[in-house]
């Protein structure tokens, strides 16, 4: 479990990585060791599987109800994906900060950038905010992690490089960057940004 001083102050945790680096595994590891860790969850037009529940597992809604949120700039960070709308709502993220829960979100580059843009004219969420990047040790790394999981083809495998290429000369705009390595370390250096910037937002 993360230690009492660390659950003090709610925090909105924004983890950006190239694919393949282990965001979503950190996400994970952080919401088992933690209790007052949890996800935002998303907004989306896609339809749910069998297994889904609204309000659980998504927010469903239809493109009409989605876009006049997105209108009425309700949404910290949306986006199309595979031709569906997805969006995580301002309201979403501040219930759950009000709760005295830390909010993860686990987005790319250019969510993180629309989240700390989004969240200027908050003061809750600018003051609460703390901005990750999870770094592949190297490229050479990235690709070795990507090649292991046996599901990506060569061509797909040079686009999601090419692509990490670009995130990784945007690590400066995060507030902390972590050098991806162990699960276990990839966690313990990530509860010490935490920590780090609690102690920053207690002294404030």
């Amino acid at each position: 479990m993360l230690n009492k001083e660390i659950q003090k102050t709610p925090l909105l945790i924004v983890i950006s990585a190239p694919s393949g680096t282990g965001k979503t595994t950190l996400c994970d590891n952080l919401c088992l060791n933690s209790s007052s860790a949890c996800r935002a969850i998303t907004c989306t037009t896609r339809s749910p599987r069998a297994d889904e529940l609204d309000g659980k597992d998504y927010y469903f809604l239809n493109e009409n109800e989605f876009l006049a949120r997105v209108q009425n700039d309700e949404f910290l960070e949306n986006a199309v994906v595979h031709g569906c709308h997805y969006g995580v709502l301002k309201s979403e993220v501040l219930s759950r900060l009000a709760e005295g829960k830390d909010v993860l979100l686990n987005i790319d580059v250019q969510g993180a950038a629309s989240v700390k843009k989004r969240s200027k004219g908050n003061l809750i969420l600018r003051s609460s905010l703390l901005t990750v990047f999870l770094c592949p040790p190297s490229l050479k790394e990235l690709e070795n992690r990507l090649r292991g999981r046996g599901d990506n083809s060569e061509k797909d495998i040079n686009r999601r490089l090419a692509i990490a290429e670009k995130e990784i000369s945007q690590k400066f705009l995060f507030d902390h960057s972590i050098i991806s390595s162990t699960r276990e370390a990839d966690l313990e250096a990530m509860k010490t940004v935490i920590q780090t910037a609690r102690d920053s937002l207690n002294k404030q």
